[in-house]
């Protein structure tokens, strides 16, 4: 029975590692260990901003919302993924294949801005140190974060509702183990050239312009770097910024190749298996790289740790 969009068809089968059957334990058990890692350490992250007057700073301002994002990002597929490598009925309501796939680009879209706001704000801090407390103030990181935030609303939405008014009435069978943009789009029963033109605008725009936005201000940065006289300033400048530019080159690098590229050099198994890095070992790895490799967070977790073991005691 056809639905009113033209649809004919209530659920849409996710085929996702059916075809490697004997990965599907091993899979599951990588999936909810980085999973719950994601979880934890974005998790603790948001509560030791929160509870730390020391990290009320720009830096860890967006540093809360990336967390707040990786959380939302990696949730948006992770649990269905573990549901279905345990069942043998992977399906998902076609509205339910909608909101996956709309939430997936709002945040992968507002995860994208944030990461070119965090670059511009190590950009002002090294080369414009002098005026980054008014540069960079309360109002101005909200108002940065707030559009980081509305570009995601409106791209996920605006992709979404363009995908989903289309007519479905063939293969309601998706190659892959959540709904992405690409494969969705391609069980539509019509002509699909506008939205993959306006697919591959939007990743140009949201994946490719903040990267190389994000280039040009490490070049400042780095060149900014080695005029520094003093050496302790420049390893400083550099343990600031290294957090942030490992986080860019893994997502982007994973985004870039995934989502710019023709689609005749599109690969369904290799996108299945590099999915599962950015959208759940990527997200998990975040908190261990800012952790690390900033005293800052190492120093705020340790006295919050001494302080729930004094009020133990």
């Amino acid at each position: 029975m056809k639905k009113d969009n033209g649809t004919c068809f209530t659920e849409i089968a996710l085929l996702g590692f059916s075809d490697f059957q004997t990965l599907q334990e091993l899979l599951f058990c990588l999936v909810l260990t980085f999973y719950f890692m994601a979880l934890m350490g974005n998790s603790l992250i948001l509560i030791l901003i929160i509870l730390n007057p020391t990290l009320h700073t720009p830096m860890y301002f967006f540093l809360w919302n990336l967390s707040f994002l990786e959380i939302g990002y990696t949730s948006t597929i992770g649990p269905n993924l573990l549901l279905n490598l345990l069942s043998e009925n992977q399906t998902i309501s076609f509205w339910g294949c909608g909101c996956q796939m709309c939430f997936f680009i709002l945040f992968g879209s507002t995860d994208c801005c944030l990461l070119c706001v965090m670059a511009y704000d190590r950009y002002v801090a090294i080369c414009k140190p002098l005026q980054y407390p008014y540069i960079m103030n309360y109002r101005e990181c909200t108002k940065l974060a707030a559009a980081s935030w509305a570009i995601g609303v409106f791209i996920g939405l605006g992709q979404s509702i363009s995908i989903l008014t289309l007519p479905f009435c063939g293969s309601n069978r998706i190659s892959h183990f959540f709904c992405d943009v690409l494969p969705v789009l391609r069980l539509a029963s019509t002509n699909t050239y506008k939205n993959e033109v306006a697919i591959a605008t939007m990743a140009v725009l949201v994946i490719l312009v903040p990267f190389l936005l994000i280039l040009f201000s490490y070049i400042l940065i780095i060149s900014t770097i080695f005029r520094m006289p003093v050496a302790k300033n420049r390893r400083k400048a550099f343990s600031t910024c290294s957090s942030h530019l490992t986080v860019v080159c893994i997502f982007y690098g994973t985004g870039i190749f995934t989502y710019i590229r023709p689609n005749s050099a599109y690969s369904m198994d290799s996108n299945r298996f590099l999915a599962v890095l950015y959208i759940v070992v990527t997200p998990s790895l975040n908190p261990i790289i800012y952790s690390l490799r900033n005293k800052e967070i190492k120093a705020a977790f340790m006295k919050s740790a001494v302080r729930k073991q004094v009020f133990l005691r």
